[in-house]
């Protein structure tokens, strides 16, 4: 089925708590947010700004109000990487339960000449965050390895998912992969339980698709128990539990670009893409929505939109998300 743009025109409310989406809850540059929600107050970490390799901010409201930190979280990558050249992106970051927290960013590498997907750890949410001497992945041959997210199943297993930059091998258009001859696949790569030491060999679960344009890219995994994922019976569908996989659609600096999902009943997958966007230009006002990182449970999520292209400035919004069955909306 053509997952088909759904555009309806709104205007984004000022209140969290009072419409499905809200913002600029920060109203500077802070792409590709990712969401930490702990017991002393809620985070987030946006892509290479204001002279950080990783910009940090945080809420003591549940994520109502944010206030941008004047640090930076992760003064130094890693030893295989480059920093402070603006091309440190996408930052995630896990609680790991034992009083260590982990940030899995993406950063140039001089040796590959792509970039890789590393990590890093600090015992404070704020950072500073210390690299590991190692990154998780590279996939050199693919264009390289960006957008990492952490995940950990209901079994206690570790993962970190992201995506191959094929577009990254050229291809034409804006974002590259203009002519559709790169693959850009979504990767699922096992972890010790330390959330940094990979056990095996990445799998695919996800590419893009012919009406996903020239990639799909900002993966992040939840686990929804009770989405209707399953065979049909006498008594209607068989609930079990599933797993959503959000990701980006299109190119990042095209009003094409999207926040998207899909759904299976595996964290392996196969995963079934959702009949429509999440998010488009034009809802709820908004131009070129991406990045989403929802909140653990699917209720609530961060994600940036488009407010100026040239300085290219996408800020932070919020958006409170709705489940009928494994079907979400958001706007």
């Amino acid at each position: 089925m053509q997952r088909a743009l759904i555009l309806a025109a709104g205007v984004a409310h000022a209140s969290f708590a009072a419409a499905s989406v809200s913002g600029p809850v920060i109203n500077s540059n802070f792409p590709d947010p990712g969401l930490l929600i702990t017991g002393s107050g809620t985070y987030a970490y946006g892509t290479n700004g204001n002279g950080y390799n990783i910009q940090v901010a945080s809420s003591s409201d549940g994520g109502n109000t944010w206030s941008v930190h004047a640090q930076d979280a992760l003064p130094n990558v890693g030893s295989w990487a480059v920093g402070n050249n603006g091309l440190t992106w996408a930052p995630d970051v896990i609680d790991r339960g034992d009083g260590t927290f982990v940030m899995y960013y993406a950063a140039e590498s001089p040796s590959q000449g792509t970039h890789c997907v590393g990590a890093a750890t600090s015992t404070n949410p704020l950072g500073p965050f210390s690299p590991q001497a190692q990154p998780i992945d590279c996939n050199t041959s693919g264009g390289g390895a960006i957008d990492p997210s952490g995940f950990q199943d209901t079994d206690g297993t570790r993962y970190v998912a992201y995506k191959v930059d094929g577009n990254n091998l050229g291809g034409g258009g804006s974002c590259g992969n203009g002519d559709g001859s790169h693959s850009t696949p979504i990767m699922l790569q096992q972890l010790q339980g330390d959330g940094v030491t990979p056990i095996g060999s990445p799998i695919q679960i996800l590419d893009r698709g012919q009406y996903d344009g020239p990639l799909i890219e900002a993966p992040k995994i939840i686990y929804r128990d009770g989405l209707a994922h399953g065979q049909q019976t006498d008594d209607g569908i068989e609930i079990s539990p599933s797993y959503a996989l959000f990701f980006s659609s299109n190119c990042y600096n095209t009003d094409l670009y999207d926040v998207s999902y899909a759904t299976a009943s595996s964290v392996k997958g196969p995963y079934t893409k959702a009949a429509a966007p999440l998010l488009v230009t034009g809802n709820d006002g908004l131009t070129a929505p991406g990045g989403m990182t929802p909140s653990p449970d699917g209720s609530w999520a961060v994600f940036h939109a488009t407010t100026n292209s040239n300085p290219l400035t996408r800020p932070m919004y919020t958006a409170k998300l709705s489940w009928n069955g494994n079907v979400a909306t958001a706007a």
